[in-house]
């Protein structure tokens, strides 16, 4: 280190700048999600999830974490929870809804797996105010319902959205489960201090959310959801979730989220490569989502600036990421070089160490809100380290191949052109043969954009009350047994 006066690292400051930058911005965003609050639940809410809320789950799935899942959510008591899957699960997912609580769920089927079109369904089978989808693995606490409508006190929010956690499949978690785990925690702290900074969110994820049954009922939203094309040619599935957020942006609602305990959700992630199919879905329908909002839709530029940087921040990422490794490899080769030929003094080791050292403080630096939950995980920083890189090099590949619009991880879903063909087939037969297909129902007052709201209620949540006290685990308990790991109380 004694060396370092006599060469001229002028290949650095590049990457000074770039660091600089990247934690600058990043320390802002920690700051804005230590000052952020959630929205308190009203002693007298608007909204009743028993009278108020239908949960809808698009799934092609009948195993034991749907039958866990339900459970958890059966606890906070909604109205009905409507499953739609395709007509070969029927029977399955209806012996399901029989065990667990055939009072309260339902199953309706289209003609072909197609996560749109089950969601399109479960829309038009829904008569309350409110519409929460959830994946078919989700794990809410008790508080989880009240928590999301408490946001739906202003009557301009059209969308809710909630933190959330990895929980092993197994009994301790894989590495990819870690990863995602890590992931996780910095979207967490990214949608605070968003939701805190301007009121925007990239994304109200689709494993679970809340909307105004009103906005989605819109006939011009089910057929701009079920006939969404890229480039007007290659028919989308996924990215459901990335399209309802960009409908609340383009249509003047706002959006909150919900991000504490009470309203955190637990699921599961691929505990295997697979995970990196996954990740690869998201990437893509992220890129696609973002140069929408971006450059065609550009109604983020206006309503939501912070987010609208937040996203051109994740264009360039990639590309910026990628050159920290470039400079390092120069400057180790040139260590090399004799220092009479334009070498360094400073050894290669020194370089390649001093770098290692650097990255592993600062990425274990933005895992800290993870690692003092599951401080043995801090192994695993490493790993996060390579797959941030790898990740880079996908977001490259991924931009590259946004034609390619298959699910990726799930067999059996079937085209979405043909999907779309075959249920407006179906409901062309009417009632009896796709379901209610009503395009309203009664609610009392009109907010701000013209449309009807419910009225405050008397009844309190307060004490528990409004859970469903029918919806106990094996030990009695109201909380889904994950919760009562010490890591997730912290």
């Amino acid at each position: 280190m004694l060396y370092l006066t006599a060469d001229k690292f002028a290949v650095f400051i590049p990457l000074g700048v770039i660091g600089f930058y990247r934690y600058l911005w990043f320390s802002i965003r920690m700051l804005a999600a230590f000052v952020y609050r959630p929205i308190p639940v009203p002693e007298n809410p608007t909204y009743i999830a028993s009278e108020d809320v239908t949960i809808i789950v698009p799934t092609i799935d009948a195993g034991e974490e749907f039958k866990e899942a339900a459970h958890s959510w059966l606890v906070g008591d909604p109205k009905e929870i409507i499953i739609i899957t395709e007509e070969k699960m029927r029977g399955p997912l209806e012996d399901l809804a029989k065990a667990v609580n055939p009072a309260k769920i339902r199953v309706e089927t289209v003609p072909f797996a197609n996560k749109r079109l089950q969601m399109s369904h479960g829309i038009k089978c829904t008569t309350t105010d409110i519409i929460v989808f959830a994946d078919d693995d989700a794990i809410w606490p008790p508080t989880m319902l009240p928590c999301m409508l408490a946001p739906f006190e202003d009557q301009k929010v059209g969308g809710v959205g909630t933190s959330q956690a990895v929980i092993p499949v197994g009994k301790s978690m894989t590495v990819w489960e870690v990863l995602a785990a890590f992931r996780l925690t910095i979207r967490n702290i990214e949608i605070a201090s968003a939701t805190h900074i301007d009121g925007g969110v990239p994304c109200l994820s689709g494993r679970t959310a809340a909307y105004r049954t009103v906005i989605l009922k819109d006939p011009a939203f089910l057929h701009g959801f079920t006939n969404d094309f890229w480039l007007d040619k290659y028919h989308l599935n996924s990215g459901d979730d990335k399209f309802l957020t960009r409908w609340m942006v383009s249509h003047g609602w706002n959006t909150y989220i919900q991000c504490c305990k009470e309203a955190e959700l637990l699921s599961t992630m691929k505990p295997n490569w697979r995970f990196l199919k996954q990740v690869l879905r998201w990437t893509r329908n992220t890129w696609r989502s973002d140069l929408r909002s971006l450059f065609m839709e550009r109604y983020i530029w206006t309503q939501h600036p912070y987010i609208a940087y937040t996203m051109v921040d994740k264009l360039v990422n990639p590309f910026t990421l990628l050159v920290g490794p470039c400079l390092i490899a120069a400057v180790v080769a040139k260590s090399f070089k004799p220092v009479e030929e334009g070498g360094f003094h400073l050894p290669w080791w020194n370089v390649l160490g001093s770098w290692l050292v650097w990255l592993f403080a600062t990425r274990t630096f933005k895992l800290l809100p993870h690692l003092w939950k599951r401080p043995q995980d801090i192994i695993h920083v490493p790993a996060f380290i390579l797959f941030g890189y790898y990740f880079a090099i996908m977001k490259l590949y991924a931009l590259f191949t946004l034609h390619e619009v298959g699910w990726g991880t799930r067999a059996g879903i079937g085209d979405a052109t043909a999907a779309t063909q075959a249920m407006a087939m179906q409901e062309s037969k009417g009632p009896g043969g796709g379901g209610p297909q009503q395009s309203g129902y009664p609610m009392q007052g009109t907010g701000p954009h013209g449309v009807g709201y419910g009225q405050p209620r008397a009844q309190s949540y307060a004490d528990g009350g409004g859970f469903g006290r029918e919806s106990r685990y094996d030990d009695g308990s109201m909380l889904h047994p994950a919760y009562n790991n010490p890591e997730y109380a912290k």
